[in-house]
């Protein structure tokens, strides 16, 4: 699938793809973050069918509901094609050192050389999480790295 990219001075960037279908969408991404998904008209091109205006936070959840399956999915496929990458989910319990404390505290990367990529929560996916991402019991923290790393990461977690 191909996306072209156009800048809009002044407002931010245009996305443009054409389904397999053959309809095209757009989306516009504005400086103050807010997005507008425009639905061209199949006759003409340059004619808007329909434009759904979202706030930076619907779009926010928006991309969540489409894109973290994909973070997911793609970690898998990852794991298959690169020999000596681990991909885990640890999923944190009542109780265990970093549930209430943010991913920052946890100082991960710097203390096991893993990463996380992703924390599935009530089944929602919040992909790359922030340092300032406050745990909480019940969360499934996905983890890529080496074995090591990983099992380095579950210790960590579930221990302090």
């Amino acid at each position: 699938m191909e996306i072209e990219e156009t800048r809009l001075p002044g407002v931010g960037l245009k996305h443009d793809l054409t389904t397999r279908s053959g309809q095209r969408v757009g989306v516009v991404s504005q400086r103050s973050g807010e997005r507008e998904i425009v639905l061209y008209d199949r006759d003409d091109p340059d004619a808007c069918r329909a434009v759904l205006h979202l706030t930076s936070q619907e779009s926010e959840a928006l991309a969540e509901l489409l894109g973290a399956p994909r973070v997911i999915e793609r970690l898998a496929r990852l794991r298959e094609q690169v020999e000596g990458i681990a991909t885990e989910g640890i999923v944190l319990a009542e109780g265990t050192p970093y549930v209430g404390r943010t991913l920052a505290d946890a100082q991960v990367r710097t203390r096991t050389g893993a990463s996380v990529v992703a924390v599935v929560r009530q089944g929602e996916v919040t992909p790359q999480p922030a340092p300032t991402f406050r745990f909480a019991a019940g969360d499934k923290v996905i983890v890529v790295g080496t074995d090591e790393g990983v099992r380095a990461v579950a210790a960590l977690l579930m221990l302090g």
